[in-house]
């Protein structure tokens, strides 16, 4: 799956690429192709086997080699991130993710695609970078991780999937990775087009999307022209503090879901996981998940766009009681190169406070400018930055001093659009 990159990389090399249009500006290989699971416009592909709206924009690289379609994109960013407050924090970090895919259409339609998504994030510390109200998983094995965002591990998906076309917009497939991402949830947060140039995760992180990373999933799946059912075995367990290996599969916990795309510009879906012990430090509780979303995207016009997302995530542990969560996010490109972002979130937690039996209610505001700047046909990179507003409990002012504030500064570089 590595030398999908090293391919990948030689082909751009060589001057091979054809840059991938935008929805307002298909080239005839874009218009072409069809989506990787079923007979669909390929822009409704988003992470895993989850879909965005079909005016969803995607910024990647075509490269022909033999039989073979590569795709490819990168992200990188630098980041300067400060938290205030007695629980906050500040630092410069790198992060971001490369990927690379190699698609093969047999006769039929029927079609084999392989996928595999890097990432630079165990680069800045196995702790993260500072972001309050922020908990899941363990930085060091001993310890839960609480106002701390934890990286991605070095390899956040090497999958393989394979489709059957069964007629006119009906097909079956079925999609392995190690590590992948069940069908559960939306799309995870990276790839939504309302807040994936954002370097900063939601905090309702764990309640929607954090299995896109499982070290072993196994999904099945039935599409009708706008509807997709799909069942997902996959490993319950969270990735360890080592975030450079690939970890053993269990393949103990379940997902279902269901997908609709009522018009090009809605993506919806409702989900549901069985989890087995997916966490280090908890290791004889189990959940349940329930997730519900619904994403929209617009072409505007004139290099105008508009992309939002309204989601809900419920967990119920077999110890304890469940806990909600809702993010609303949204971005805006009021002129070409500028874009203007924001997400607003609550949730209930147990994690935050002393005493993880009580019941706390946190709310966070982000919001955020960017501008772009061509480097070349299938390069850019962006200058932007963002100011975060975080409200908790009154039995959380005391340990956070208040209702504090947080900031981020950022430089990317985009590759493949």
């Amino acid at each position: 799956m590595i030398g999908l990159l090293h391919l990948y990389a030689a082909a751009l090399a060589a001057g091979a690429a054809l840059p991938a249009a935008m929805p307002h500006d298909h080239d005839a290989m874009t218009m072409a192709m069809t989506g990787v699971f079923g007979d669909y416009p390929m822009t409704r592909d988003a992470s895993g086997t989850s879909w965005l709206p079909d005016a969803s924009v995607h910024a990647m690289s075509h490269v022909m080699h033999g039989d073979w379609t590569l795709m490819g994109h990168a992200m990188l960013e630098g980041v300067y991130d400060w938290q205030e407050g007695p629980r906050g924090d500040e630092l410069t970090f790198t992060s971001g993710m490369v990927m690379a895919s190699a698609r093969r259409d047999a006769g039929g339609g029927d079609t084999l695609n392989f996928r595999a998504m890097l990432s630079p994030d165990p680069f800045m510390g196995k702790r993260g970078y500072p972001l309050l109200l922020a908990s899941g998983e363990t930085a060091d094995g001993v310890s839960p991780l609480i106002d701390r965002q934890h990286p991605h591990d070095l390899f956040m998906e090497l999958s393989a999937s394979f489709a059957w076309q069964l007629g006119s917009a009906r097909s079956l497939f079925v999609y392995a990775g190690l590590p992948g991402e069940p069908a559960f949830g939306p799309p995870a947060f990276m790839h939504r087009p309302a807040t994936m140039t954002s370097p900063e995760a939601p905090i309702t992180h764990h309640w929607l999307d954090s299995t896109h990373i499982t070290f072993g999933v196994l999904t099945a799946g039935w599409i009708q022209d706008r509807w997709k059912l799909e069942f997902s075995q996959f490993t319950g367990r969270e990735p360890d503090e080592n975030r450079y290996d690939i970890e053993r599969p269990r393949m103990d916990s379940t997902a279902l879901r269901v997908s609709w795309n009522p018009g090009v510009r809605w993506a919806l879906q409702a989900s549901w996981a069985d989890v087995e012990s997916p966490e280090q430090l908890e290791p004889e509780v189990d959940e349940r998940r329930i997730s519900a979303s619904a994403l929209y995207g617009r072409d505007l016009g004139g290099g105008r766009e508009l992309s939002a997302t309204l989601a809900w995530g419920r967990k119920e542990p077999s110890e304890g009681s469940a806990t909600n969560a809702i993010a609303l996010e949204g971005a805006f490109e009021p002129a070409r190169d500028w874009q203007v972002f924001g997400r607003i979130e609550w949730l209930e937690t147990h994690e935050l406070g002393e005493h993880h039996e009580d019941l706390d209610e946190v709310a966070k505001l982000s919001a955020g400018l960017r501008r772009e700047f061509a480097l070349g046909d299938r390069a850019r990179v962006a200058l932007g930055a963002l100011y975060s507003l975080n409200r908790v409990d009154d039995s959380l002012r005391p340990s956070y001093g208040g209702n504090p504030h947080g900031a981020m500064v950022f430089l990317q570089f985009l590759a493949g659009t």
